[in-house]
């Protein structure tokens, strides 16, 4: 079996920090498993967050309206992408798996990190509007965010002040990740490592490491199967009836933005449930 490759998408600006931490035991751990991998460091390269008409070559499709995916969807057929999304497009290309390594910052991504995604998953590269969700162009690919939060997990409970974290982790491996068709690992969250004391980080890097030697094989989370989507215009992608049926006696919703008003599958976005059907 060819060895597998693996790109780390890397956003922390101190090299001292638990996050840059978690990114050399990721690099070291995999390495030494055989595989071969790629770190994107966002803010050593100086990375490019804004999406803009620099992205793109040449003339422009419609300049007196400028609609940015339109406009690169077209300059990446052509060939005519800004050199610094033809890199990534060349990285992600090669990776079988793709892990996003950050800091939580108000309950999202850093804005880096988003540029990242709104630049270089460009449509034609890794979705179409006619391949999305399983059927993005990235479905062979796998995904994992591992990030450190502010606050402990109890913040992050469906009880605690911040809210579920199924909910704050929808938007971002539903709507990007798994809309681009990868499929999704179970995230590697590390809980406030910044007031954890120095025994408690060394056990959470462990943790990670011991993680990181069977990350490729992991079963990926439980997403709403295309197929249970009415996808015509009249019935505007919505659950077909008969599955509605199914699970109008069903205790919880199907997914956690599938919920049909139901309560969340517990851990639909953290943890990936045995024997999934879905």
């Amino acid at each position: 079996m060819a060895p597998k490759t693996v790109l780390i998408v890397y956003a922390h600006h101190s090299p001292t920090s638990f996050n840059a931490a978690a990114k050399d035991v990721a690099v070291q751990t995999l390495t030494a498993r055989g595989c071969k991998v790629i770190v994107s460091d966002l803010y050593a390269m100086g990375f490019h967050a804004v999406a803009t008409e620099a992205d793109i070559k040449g003339k422009l499709k419609n300049p007196e309206h400028f609609l940015y995916a339109e406009e690169t969807f077209t300059a990446y057929k052509e060939d005519r992408l800004s050199d610094d999304i033809k890199e990534e497009h060349l990285k992600v290309a090669q990776a079988d798996l793709i892990i996003f390594q950050f800091p939580l910052y108000w309950f999202s991504y850093p804005a880096i990190v988003k540029g990242w995604m709104e630049r270089v998953l460009t449509r034609g590269f890794a979705y179409t509007l006619q391949n999305t969700y399983d059927n993005g162009l990235c479905k062979d690919k796998k995904a994992v965010l591992s990030f450190t939060t502010g606050a402990p997990e109890t913040k992050f409970q469906p009880d605690g002040i911040n809210g579920d974290v199924n909910v704050l982790l929808w938007p971002l491996q539903n709507g990007v990740l798994h809309f681009c068709g990868f499929q999704v690992l179970a995230p590697q969250i590390f809980w406030g490592p910044a007031h954890a004391s120095p025994s408690e980080r060394k056990a959470m890097l462990e943790a990670w490491q011991a993680r990181l030697n069977g990350l490729l094989e992991e079963q990926p989370l439980s997403f709403a199967s295309s197929k249970l989507f009415d996808l015509s215009v009249q019935a505007g992608a919505r659950l077909r009836p008969e599955v509605k049926e199914t699970y109008a006696s069903q205790p919880y919703g199907l997914t956690t933005g599938q919920h049909l008003g139901k309560p969340l599958p517990p851990n639909n976005q953290t943890k990936s449930p045995p024997n999934d059907k879905h």
